[in-house]
């Protein structure tokens, strides 16, 4: 590395406004709402407001599921936030998520309505409220509460970590990418192993752990998140690739995945979800564009 190439950090860090490559214009250094606007509310109980990234799938995953399991309770609304034109920012939103990060959730089942952030915390919190995907054994229901905490502290290093150097930086940074491939490769060793011995995450019962992690580390090994798979050589974890082949052929995680979806296929977008009858809609339209 030339001297001109290295970095000294300054004594006080300054924010320049621009810089942080494709997310540049919706990051900054303070919280708070940017402008005003009123969340839509629709009919059901539950009301949704994200996008499908990976922490957005897994609850849309975990309430299709519920639905599946036939918890009219579980029935809900799932409004569009475009995070690259700073819908999270809106004065409604910062008000359910004072962190401004998707996804975000109200229930108006309970009195006061209950308000929901962090998706790990929406999925514990759905998964008490309606009984199920959640051990009632302490020692299995502990198990599983170890592997949703272990997504939740995994996940930054491979989207803000490696998803970020690999795929968004405006410049390939080499020490950056390789520090962040070495640690994802690793957790996909962990869950590899682990996987080595275990049907799903947490034996032979499919929780919230496992919606959660394969919402991740699922996407990755399919080769959809960053497009990456060739890169990690993901098809070397042959346990992996077994529990992501088995849970998207759920028909629950093949809706969840759907929504609030703008890109790729357009069979493969729900861009708002409001009735189980969305989807028959879209995939008549499918067969209708096929034929």
């Amino acid at each position: 590395m030339s001297e001109q190439d290295t970095y000294t950090p300054p004594k006080v860090w300054k924010w320049q406004q621009g810089s942080g490559g494709r997310f540049a214009n919706i990051n900054r250094p303070i919280a708070g709402p940017t402008h005003e606007n009123i969340l839509p509310v629709g009919k059901h109980p539950i009301q949704l407001y994200s996008l499908a990234t990976p922490n957005g799938v897994k609850v849309t995953v975990m309430l299709e599921e519920l639905l599946e399991l036939g918890h009219k309770g579980a029935e809900y609304d799932a409004y569009f936030i475009n995070i690259s034109e700073g819908d999270q920012f809106g004065s409604g939103f910062v008000e359910i998520n004072p962190n401004s990060k998707i996804p975000a959730m109200m229930d108006h089942s309970t009195t006061p309505p209950t308000r929901l952030f962090e998706s790990g915390s929406m999925m514990f919190y759905l998964a008490e409220k309606f009984g199920a995907f959640l051990p009632t054994d302490t020692a299995k229901r502990a198990e599983c509460m170890n592997w949703l905490f272990w997504q939740m502290a995994s996940a930054p290093y491979l989207g803000g970590g490696f998803g970020h150097f690999y795929a968004y930086a405006p410049m390939k940074i080499e020490y950056a990418i390789d520090r962040f491939a070495m640690e994802v490769k690793r957790q996909l060793d962990v869950l590899d192993r682990h996987l080595a011995e275990n049907e799903y995450m947490c034996g032979d019962e499919y929780t919230i752990a496992d919606m959660a992690i394969w919402a991740w580390y699922g996407s990755l090994v399919a080769g959809v998140l960053y497009e990456a798979a060739e890169f990690l050589d993901v098809a070397s974890y042959k346990n992996v690739q077994r529990w992501t082949n088995q849970i998207a052929e759920r028909p629950a995680v093949k809706r969840g995945r759907m929504v609030n979806r703008a890109w790729g296929e357009p069979s493969s977008q729900l861009i708002e979800r409001h009735d189980a009858s969305d989807f028959e809609t879209k995939t008549q339209d499918k067969v209708k564009n096929a034929s």
